[in-house]
């Protein structure tokens, strides 16, 4: 079962009101707008919109819910066609569903064997398969390492090589395979191999989903259009996405836009990491409109 993350401080940060409306940028499984559909009743709304149209068709129907197909990068455009405007709060939860990465069967996981597409939009034409077979080798250090903050990116990128000459690498267990070929016994011995997986792997969802320059273009523009003293959330799971949000934040702040309201990111204790694991690495960061 999904547990939306840090749901207590999203509600918290963006204090939904009577009758207030809402943007769910990212909306899942719709843990979050549920939580706030039941706050600014009876007649505040929420706009939930996601890229993925296959997790967007999970949603259960609710009164006062409007559902969104679309990238959040074109999140002005989206609110206009659906005519939804007086927007006192947007929230981005930047992790995926635990639909999407342990039954979407999109290549998300590396404890499954899928095919490797790892594409959001279900049109895109650069698959992960793609990129791990026929992208040049420093490329692919360079998204292991500028993405993933990997260091052992040019070890793992000189394996996949090796393997792609062999026969081609279509599945996430072919990778896997690869990865774990490269990685230093030392690593092994400590247990992380995980985190190694999970960063090759999240880095190639960003660059083929194209997520750091999306966040950018939804970040300005939900700045634009929610109300004065209207509340923007944003939950991060990459240091990457957490700095964009850091200095957009300090940027909007040095302009007169924003006040925020995180000195440092909110993050989960022990007793929700307990429960959900994947709130380990959830770092929330929320400003309010001047």
């Amino acid at each position: 079962m999904h547990q939306p993350v840090l749901l207590e401080q999203v509600l918290y940060y963006l204090n939904p009101q009577p009758n207030e409306n809402f943007i769910d940028c990212t909306i899942g499984e719709a843990g979050h707008t549920r939580a706030i559909l039941e706050l600014n009743a009876p007649n505040g709304k929420v706009l939930g919109i996601d890229v993925d149209a296959d997790s967007l068709k999970r949603v259960e129907p609710q009164e006062r819910l409007i559902l969104a197909h679309g990238n959040f990068k074109n999140l002005k455009k989206i609110a206009e066609e659906n005519r939804f405007t007086d927007i006192n709060g947007i929230l981005f939860d930047l992790g995926l569903s635990s639909w999407q990465i342990e039954e979407s069967g999109k290549g998300f996981t590396f404890k499954k064997e899928e095919p490797l597409k790892m594409i959001l939009n279900g049109h895109q034409e650069v698959s992960a398969e793609e990129i791990i077979n026929n992208w040049p080798e420093e490329s692919l250090v360079e998204i292991f390492t500028n993405f993933g903050e990997e260091r052992f990116s040019r070890r793992i990128v000189a394996e996949i090589v090796k393997e792609r000459k062999l026969h081609p690498i279509k599945t996430t267990f072919q990778l896997r395979n690869a990865v774990l070929k490269s990685i230093p016994f030392a690593v092994t011995r400590r247990g992380a191999v995980n985190r190694v997986l999970a960063r090759i792997f999240q880095a190639l969802r960003i660059v083929i989903n194209d997520e750091f320059e999306n966040l950018k273009a939804g970040l300005e523009q939900a700045t634009e259009i929610i109300a004065p003293k209207g509340r923007i959330a944003v939950i991060s799971f990459h240091s990457g996405e957490d700095r964009i949000v850091k200095y957009f934040f300090r940027e909007k702040k040095e302009q007169g836009t924003l006040r925020i309201l995180t000195d440092k990111p909110i993050t989960a204790d022990e007793i929700e990491i307990s429960f959900n694991n994947r709130s380990r690495s959830a770092k929330l960061r929320a400003a309010i409109k001047t």
